[in-house]
């Protein structure tokens, strides 16, 4: 791997994005900031007790049922997905930390087929703004009741609360309940599995990942084809060393050479191929 000193300093940087996933959990759990009416950038259930902001996908569910129009969240979606892309499932979502830390547990890992990345696009198009649209929230179907991370952050602190309280125990449903450990299991096996299969929040950010300020770009006239980037890859870069950018988290775990860096997308220099591998 061709070493240069803008790829050094990015593969320095992104030995810190644990640290960096870390401290941001003390804006997404903060017992005493409460913007429930403000759309946060990241899959964190608004139910959550430590909640700070509110969820974007929840937003686009629940105005979808009352059919509104929710421009805070569709705003805040535009903004973050332009200036950053899918830099903020790598760096800033919650949930995404609870995968890289389960991640690190030594089990033996599977990649799953590419194409099975667009059912993001079916749980959004379905479960977050169709069914919702057509049947309301009350839907067994509506996204929030199906939600893992509502589950994880909301609904089980919830029957904990009334069970320390010694009140009547309201319990999550089972299909959440079972959505949850399934989830639970597959980290266990595939990294990440929620954001490269399920998540409909990186769906959304994928669509920017080619247009976002932020960009990873590959120089294929640098390139030693000596495959670390690829090997280093949590989302199974493509061997064609193309745009596997659609998945792509930005860990910034492949950048580490002068092949790949990241730069303004507006940037020209020496036309580049777009993408990560």
């Amino acid at each position: 791997m061709a070493k240069s000193k803008s790829g050094s300093k990015i593969s320095s940087l992104a030995r810190w994005r644990s640290w960096v996933q870390a401290a941001l959990l003390l804006v997404w759990l903060n017992p005493w900031l409460h913007l429930s009416t403000v759309c946060s950038p990241v899959f964190h259930c608004v139910s959550c007790p430590l909640a700070s902001f509110a969820c974007p996908i929840g937003a686009l569910a629940n105005f979808s049922a009352i059919h509104v129009f929710p421009f805070a969240a569709v705003g805040t979606l535009l903004i973050y997905g332009v200036v950053f892309g899918t830099f903020i499932c790598g760096w800033v979502c919650p949930f995404g930390f609870l995968q890289d830390l389960v991640a690190r547990i030594p089990t033996p890992k599977f990649e799953l087929p590419t194409w099975m990345g667009y059912l993001r696009y079916v749980v959004l198009i379905v479960f977050v703004l169709a069914i919702p649209f057509f049947f309301s929230e009350s839907s067994p179907l509506f996204f929030c009741s199906l939600c893992p991370a509502g589950a994880l952050e909301a609904a089980l602190p919830h029957t904990a609360k009334l069970a320390i309280a010694g009140q009547q125990v309201s319990w999550p449903s089972t299909v959440k309940i079972t959505i949850l450990v399934l989830i639970l299991v597959a980290m266990l096996f595939k990294r990440r599995p929620w954001c490269t299969v399920f998540c409909p929040l990186g769906a959304i950010f994928a669509l920017f990942n080619r247009i976002s300020i932020f960009f990873v770009k590959f120089y294929p006239d640098r390139c030693s084809d000596c495959d670390l980037c690829r090997d280093k890859c949590p989302c199974a870069g493509l061997s064609e060393r193309r745009a596997g950018v659609e998945r792509c988290v930005r860990c910034l775990k492949c950048a580490g050479c002068s092949a790949i860096t990241v730069e303004p997308v507006f940037s020209q220099q020496d036309r580049p191929e777009q993408g990560v591998r």
